[in-house]
C-alpha cells in the first residue's frame, strides 16, 4: 500500500515538473490561460477512455478495439441526428451500438475463450471496416447541433470552463468508489491477482469480465458523442490516435501491466501528463514526430519501474 502511495506521489511530482519545465522553456504559452482551457477541452477525451480501460487492465484483460468502436458509434450518432434531428434517439442508438460492440468482444473472449489481445485486434478491423462500408468513407457535418441542449449539457461552457472536464471528475470519482469501495471492485482486483482462487470463492468471473468489456464499449461510444459535439462533425478516422495515448496514460499512472493492481488517480494524472507533453513539445519548437518517441520512452520507463516495485513488494 505504501509503495502504491509513493508511486502516485511520484507521478504527481512528474506532472508538476512537466508543467514547470514548459513554463520555463515557453513562458509566453504556458503562463497564459488559453493553453489550460485547451487542455480542459481535449484531455478529458483521453482520460475518459483511459479510466474506463483501467479496470480491464487490472483484470488482466485488454481492449484494442475501442478506437474503432468510437468510429462506428460516432457514425450512428451523426447519421441518426442528420436523418431525424433527434438528439435523444441519436444518443440512445450510439450508446447501444457501443455497448453491443463491447458485448461482442466479451462473447468472443469470455465464452469462446479467445485471448483478449487477439480478439480485439480482430474486432478492431471488423468495426473500422464496417464503419467505412456504412459511411462510404465520407465525413458528416452537422454544425447545427451546437445549438442544442445536448451540446450545452455535455461540452458547452459551465462557469467559463468546458463541461466535459466536470463530467470527467464525476466519472473518475464514481469509478474510484466502484473499484476501491465496492465489492464489485474487489472482484476485479481479485480476478487480476488470481482468477482461479476467485472462482473457488464463488465469484462469477465471467459475468464481471463481460461487464468490463461492455462498459468499455459504452464509454467509447460516450466519448464519440463528446468528440462529435465538440467538432460539430464526424470523420471516418474518429478514434484513431487514441490507442497510444490511452495506454500511455494508464501505465504512466501506475496500473500494473501484469494485472491485479491499479489506480484511478494515477491514470487521471497520466492522461494530463500525456496531454501536456504533446502540446509542450510543439510549443518548444520541436517537430511533432518527437511526441511518439517521448511516449515510447515514458511507457517503457513506467512499465519497468512498476515491474521493479512489484518484484520488490513480492520479495518483502
Amino acid at each position: 500500500m505504501f509503495e502504491k502511495f509513493k508511486y502516485q506521489l511520484s507521478i504527481f511530482i512528474v506532472l508538476c515538473f512537466t508543467i514547470s519545465t514548459f513554463i520555463i522553456l515557453v513562458p509566453e504559452v504556458f503562463l497564459k490561460s488559453n493553453i489550460y482551457l485547451s487542455y480542459l477541452t481535449i484531455i478529458p477525451f483521453t482520460a475518459f477512455l483511459a479510466l474506463s480501460l483501467t479496470p480491464l487492465i487490472i483484470a488482466k484483460e485488454i481492449d484494442l478495439s475501442f478506437p474503432s468502436i468510437m468510429a462506428l458509434s460516432g457514425f450512428v450518432f451523426s447519421q441518426t441526428y442528420i436523418s431525424y434531428e433527434n438528439t435523444f434517439l441519436s444518443v440512445f442508438l450510439c450508446l447501444l451500438v457501443g455497448a453491443l460492440a463491447g458485448l461482442f468482444n466479451a462473447f468472443i473472449i469470455v465464452k469462446l475463450k479467445v485471448p483478449s489481445i487477439i480478439a480485439t485486434i480482430g474486432s478492431q478491423f471488423l468495426f473500422r471496416g464496417l464503419t467505412m462500408i456504412l459511411s462510404d468513407g465520407r465525413a458528416l457535418s452537422f454544425i447545427d447541433i451546437k445549438d442544442t441542449f445536448l451540446n450545452d449539457l455535455l461540452v458547452g461552457p459551465w462557469f467559463f470552463l468546458p463541461a466535459q472536464a466536470f463530467w470527467l471528475i464525476v466519472f473518475a470519482v464514481f469509478l474510484y468508489f466502484i473499484l476501491f469501495r465496492h465489492k464489485f471492485g474487489n472482484s476485479i482486483l481479485f480476478i487480476g491477482s488470481d482468477i482461479k482462487t476467485c472462482k473457488m470463492m464463488g465469484i462469477n468471473t465471467n459475468r464481471v469480465r463481460m461487464f468490463l468489456f461492455v462498459q468499455m464499449g459504452f464509454i467509447s461510444a460516450l466519448c464519440s458523442i463528446f468528440l462529435c459535439l465538440e467538432m460539430g462533425s464526424w470523420w471516418p478516422s474518429n478514434g484513431e490516435g487514441y490507442l497510444l495515448l490511452v495506454f500511455a496514460s494508464i501505465f504512466i499512472g501506475g496500473t500494473s501491466v501484469f494485472g491485479g493492481s491499479g489506480t484511478i488517480f494515477g491514470t487521471l494524472v497520466g492522461a494530463i501528463i500525456i496531454g501536456i507533453i504533446e502540446s509542450g513539445i510543439i510549443a518548444v519548437g520541436l517537430d511533432g514526430f518527437y511526441t511518439r518517441f517521448v511516449y515510447g520512452v515514458i511507457i517503457l520507463i513506467a512499465v519497468c519501474s512498476h515491474s521493479k516495485l512489484l518484484k520488490k513488494g513480492n520479495d518483502d
